[in-house]
């Protein structure tokens, strides 16, 4: 049903004038579906107090509530077609009385960002209706009002139906795969960080909220389930920052989905922020990212920072140390380039966090990891407060090739997790010691995945992966040059 029903609403917006891409069709069913999630969730609390013998105060005022504006209904509880909005009417309600109303929820609540009243505000200040079909919209309502959120079982379809609409976004080309990081991967660098319930988490580039909503399973799914704890994960617990104003949106409505009532995103440019303000009630025990790459920032956001480039993952790196409490985790998703880059700021970067934090473990990727994406990554593992002695490598090789059609497994990902819990040696697996690396180097620190148990293959590459690679290029290069475009 909830699968048919996604479909369904994907056919309307394909159909009408205003939604162009998947990325448009995620946005507007997004939207639906959060004041359908709101309304679910107001209904909940009235009959809660009812039961109290208290009096619920509705958040939306009785004319924006959905049975009023969406789906009025008649005593026998058939739609009132007398009272329901549709063609030309219903688009004008919501384009110049809906979302106005529900926008100006930000200014009210602004010395409370955390609450739910502060994201209804800010999501609806940040989007518009684009379905300009009023007949169309009445359709998705009418479809959406049917999706059942009553059981933990229906939240958990609905969140994995929008994780695959997000997961479609990322295959529908590159400006969608930034809000993809495939979950295995996630799952894996979460198990290996194992966080615990009191531990605060943070991403501070977390586009649709994958790491935040997967470390929410993991922690509900292994913590004793007292009120204590509950309240701890729900309002303590996950925190994350996001720029783009969609990747907002999207975030907060799947951390709803997966149970997080008011989730703690906030919607700012991270890198805007002076690491030398961070100050230890603003640390974390544990950070998860895939920051943006390929970016170019302006010189006075690099004035934020102690090592002055203007790449976006470098920044974004030298915000999580920072943000980490001493003894904090970190594993962060960052270009493979990273480890071999000669320029000054990349070398001082890799000095930074071999002298300041324990970089236990580097983390492989296989190309073809991100859907969409032809560049090679890795992820760094380090805990703050130690300098790195020793570095465990391990280099993922599926025995396959990724892609669309083969994507990343949690079985794939199940060597690496139990080899990696005693940094054991494999084919796949090595350690090299830090003091003898500076030594080869010359300081550089390069710190690039060669493998020693595998011979180097002399054999030309084949035709496709060089396409690839050149497609993969282009695409970073057209990244750059329209980032160039809106800082002129």
């Amino acid at each position: 049903m909830f699968e048919q029903t996604f479909k369904n609403i994907d056919d309307i917006l394909y159909k009408d004038a205003g939604a162009d891409s998947e990325l448009d069709y995620i946005e507007q069913t997004s939207w639906v579906l959060f004041l359908r999630y709101l309304d679910h969730l107001e209904s909940e609390k009235a009959d809660e107090a009812a039961l109290e013998g208290k009096a619920y105060k509705y958040i939306i005022d009785e004319a924006y509530r959905w049975p009023n504006w969406a789906m009025p209904k008649t005593a026998d509880g058939k739609l009132d077609h007398h009272k329901t909005k549709t063609g030309p009417d219903l688009v004008k309600f919501v384009d110049h009385e809906l979302f106005p109303y529900l926008a100006e929820f930000k200014q009210k609540s602004i010395d409370n960002p955390k609450s739910i009243e502060y994201k209804i505000g800010e999501i609806f200040s940040e989007l518009s209706n684009k379905v300009k079909s009023g007949y169309n919209l009445r359709e998705i309502i009418e479809m959406t009002d049917g999706l059942p959120f009553g059981s933990s079982q229906d939240k958990h379809e609905l969140s994995h139906l929008y994780e695959t609409k997000i997961k479609n976004m990322g295959n529908a080309g590159r400006n969608g795969g930034q809000y993809y990081t495939p979950r295995p991967l996630i799952r894996a660098m979460i198990e290996v960080l194992d966080p615990k319930i009191g531990e605060k988490i943070y991403d501070a580039a977390c586009g649709s909220a994958g790491f935040l909503c997967e470390a929410y399973e993991y922690l509900y799914n292994r913590m004793e389930k007292t009120t204590a704890n509950l309240k701890t994960l729900q309002e303590n617990t996950l925190y994350g920052k996001e720029k783009k104003n969609l990747a907002y949106i999207i975030g907060v409505m799947n951390m709803i989905l997966h149970g997080i009532e008011a989730p703690n995103i906030i919607h700012t440019n991270t890198l805007t922020e002076n690491i030398r303000d961070i100050q230890e009630k603003d640390r974390y025990h544990v950070i998860l990212a895939n920051p943006p790459f390929g970016g170019k920032e302006r010189p006075e956001v690099q004035q934020n920072f102690d090592i002055k480039t203007g790449e976006t993952a470098s920044l974004f790196l030298q915000h999580f140390i920072k943000s980490l409490k001493t003894g904090g985790r970190a594993a962060i998703v960052i270009k493979n380039t990273f480890l071999s880059n000669s320029d000054n700021a990349s070398v001082s970067l890799r000095k930074h966090i071999l002298e300041s934090c324990n970089l236990h473990t580097i983390l492989d990727m296989p190309a073809g990891t991100f859907l969409g994406a032809g560049v090679k990554t890795v992820v760094l593992f380090f805990t703050k407060g130690e300098s790195t002695e020793k570095i465990w490598y391990y280099q993922l090789d599926p025995g396959r090739k990724m892609g669309k059609t083969n994507p990343l497994s949690d079985a794939d990902m199940r060597h690496f997790v139990e080899q990696q819990g005693s940094f054991a040696e494999s084919p796949n697996s090595w350690t090299i010691s830090v003091a003898e690396l500076a030594k080869s180097s010359n300081g550089s620190y390069d710190l690039s995945v060669k493998n020693p148990n595998k011979k180097e293959e002399a054999a030309l590459r084949q035709p496709q992966a060089i396409l690839e690679e050149m497609r993969a290029l282009d695409e970073e290069s057209a990244e750059i040059l329209n980032s160039i475009s809106e800082l002129i």
